[in-house]
């Protein structure tokens, strides 16, 4: 028998260094499966490819920081501030808005899972490692 599959929506976080450049690292991925009460972003920062778009002024604490609040919003958690308090759906919506800033997202992608957290590693690999 076939495991249940679960519809998933995932998008890319990229570093933007210079936002009107449009040249971009990814970072990370962030994963929504509903149907599983899943939620979480998986990120890692090669600084040698950042660096050598942002230059040496690169801030990687803030970039680090920012990366930080896209996990406690995946979480839920209170130090998410009201966005981390928001549902499963909403959080998701919130974190993949479009935005001008150094931090952004991809398009939103769906597909089909039977377990997110194991589809969550295999598209960190894919496309960020």
């Amino acid at each position: 028998m076939l495991p249940a599959l679960h519809v998933f929506e995932y998008a890319v976080l990229r570093v933007v260094p210079r936002v009107e450049r449009e040249e971009f690292v990814n970072v990370g991925v962030v994963l929504l499966c509903r149907g599983q009460g899943f939620l979480q972003c998986r990120c890692a920062v090669p600084a040698a490819r950042v660096s050598a778009l942002a230059g040496p002024e690169f801030d990687f604490e803030e970039l680090h920081a920012r990366l930080a609040a896209f996990g406690q919003i995946c979480r839920g958690r209170p130090e998410g501030g009201l966005i981390g308090r928001l549902g499963l759906a909403e959080r998701f919506r919130w974190l993949t808005a479009t935005r001008s800033t150094v931090l952004q997202t991809s398009a939103v992608h769906p597909g089909l899972c039977a377990e997110a957290g194991a589809t969550l590693a295999r598209l960190f690999e894919e496309l960020v490692a």
